[in-house]
């Protein structure tokens, strides 16, 4: 599983590394109502949710499927453009950039939480069909009654509900968010010459490479894939590709791939993630071997000491093929480490692999 783009043709002017502002809004309104998914940003939350006023705080809560849920594509205004825009320089820009959209575009990417549209292919929308306005609506109200009050809101005043989010923003700027970016627009427009340069010298391989070990390209092909827990598909056809760095994202690594927006990748600059982590299919291959009942008590034997296949079946009551079956498959998951010692080969349980599977597991969800 992953989501793949097609850069065939696509020209290196063409891909740009920017900071974005009102991205960043989002990442820090995610980390705010998810602090579970940032315990590195649990003091900034605990601090900035101390000191919100409460309307503020209520409001927060009324849209908060928009960020919380998703990361709704309301917050890349400029992906909307077809590769022609830029992220502006400072929040109000992008809010200006937000007011472009039509209504159309507007409502495809606020329902977004609903799932009601297909997501990287043309499909009616909920201003204009009437089936897919009746799925938006029953797709909300699964959600819980704000969800299907805002949806009923969005659907029949759109204006009035783009005023809304904006007055909003503003004000989560005045009360948080203008303090947090002027600390962290620096390290991010640091990041952004950074992987600029990157891609200057060492061309788009190397430069999505640092972005994160998730993301690579084959240019045989003409495709970047960004290994995900997901699927989805898109092109840079006629535009670009931009790559945005953020700060309060980690673990998240978001791809822009709607149909007909230019493809983003909004990378976390600066994480933990500096070790190559997990892929899904390493993932999937490690937990499906613990799930077997014959190996989990093998690996009870084997997380104390080293075994030969010959010990283990005559502890286990088993033959040496099938023991020898069940350690390959849990050595092709990488969870057992072996040594020979003379003519006898040891298997061991590799404890520190299995003690990751929890986090591994939690970032390969949330990436």
């Amino acid at each position: 599983m992953s989501v793949t783009i097609d850069i065939s043709g696509l020209r290196r002017e063409r891909v740009a590394v920017v900071p974005s502002p009102l991205a960043e809004l989002c990442m820090a309104l995610h980390a705010l109502a998810e602090p579970g998914h940032h315990p590195g940003l649990q003091g900034w939350a605990t601090a900035v949710t101390a000191r919100l006023d409460p309307h503020l705080a209520d409001r927060m809560c009324e849209a908060d499927f928009l960020w919380r849920t998703t990361f709704s594509d309301v917050f890349l205004p400029y992906a909307a453009a077809g590769g022609t825009t830029l992220p502006g320089g400072t929040l109000a820009e992008e809010l200006d950039l937000l007011d472009k959209l039509t209504d159309e575009q507007f409502v495809d990417a606020a329902l977004e939480f609903t799932c009601a549209l297909p997501y990287d292919a043309q499909g009616a929308g909920a201003l204009t069909d009437a089936a897919s306005r009746r799925r938006a609506l029953e797709l909300a109200a699964a959600r819980g009654p704000r969800p299907a009050d805002f949806t009923a809101r969005l659907l029949d005043d759109p204006p009035r509900i783009r005023a809304w989010l904006r007055r909003f923003l503003e004000d989560c700027d005045e009360a948080f968010f203008a303090e947090t970016w002027s600390r962290l627009r620096h390290q991010l427009g640091a990041d952004a010459r950074r992987k600029t340069d990157l891609l200057a010298r060492r061309g788009l391989a190397d430069a999505l490479a640092s972005v994160s070990p998730a993301v690579t390209l084959d240019e045989s092909a003409c495709r970047i894939t960004v290994d995900k827990l997901g699927h989805g598909r898109t092109a840079t056809r006629d535009g670009g590709l931009l790559l945005v760095p953020t700060s309060l994202g980690w673990p998240h690594l978001m791809v822009l791939h709607r149909y007909g927006w230019q493809p983003v990748i909004h990378y976390p600059a600066g994480s933990p993630e500096l070790t190559v982590p997990t892929s899904v299919e390493q993932l999937t291959l490690r937990m499906a071997a613990l799930s077997h009942p014959t190996r989990m008590r093998l690996c009870r034997s084997l997380a104390r000491s080293a075994f030969t296949t010959s010990e283990l079946a005559q502890t286990h009551g088993m033959t040496a093929p099938e023991i020898s079956r069940h350690l390959s498959v849990l050595k092709k998951a990488g969870l057992l480490t072996t040594r020979r010692r003379g003519r006898y080969v040891l298997h061991q349980l590799d404890v520190t692999m299995v003690a990751r599977l929890g986090s591994d597991f939690l970032e390969g969800i949330l990436r």
